[in-house]
């Protein structure tokens, strides 16, 4: 059953091309991470493996449309899914947002439906407030 999610919008204190470019590269995600996650996280070019709470997830980069949107699909995962970031230009910056799709059955559905839109509702934030020059806040309960 596929289940469509999509994020908050938020506008990025930087230009779209070069929000872009330090997502294009899924090496520079790593560099973004905790440190006490970098460790379950291994990453190059076009794909990015990480193990969280004991299950592997595998991505690579599907699509890539310069300066606009970049998708990635799982490579290895319990669920097939993709997800998009799009990056749009705003005054003041880039109105960036995120859309997943999932095919969930209806027990997936139930147990990670709200957790995959907080996620991407909070990855939105995050990206906003390091732009803005404030440290976000990562939750605990990741690893």
């Amino acid at each position: 059953m596929a289940a469509h999610y999509q994020s908050k919008h938020g506008v990025v204190a930087v230009p779209p091309e070069q929000l872009y470019m330090s997502f294009t590269d899924l090496r520079n995600l790593t560099q973004s991470l905790p440190e006490q996650y970098r460790g379950s996280v291994e990453a190059d070019f076009d794909s990015l493996r990480a193990t969280v709470q004991g299950f592997t997830i595998a991505v690579r980069v599907a699509e890539r449309v310069p300066y606009s949107l970049i998708r990635i699909e799982d490579s290895e995962a319990p669920f097939h899914f993709s997800v998009t970031a799009h990056f749009d230009h705003a005054d003041g910056g880039t109105d960036f947002s995120i859309e997943a799709d999932a095919d969930l059955n209806f027990m997936m559905k139930a147990l990670l439906g709200g957790k995959i839109q907080q996620a991407l509702d909070k990855a939105v934030d995050s990206l906003v407030q390091v732009s803005h020059g404030q440290k976000p806040e990562f939750p605990s309960d990741l690893g």
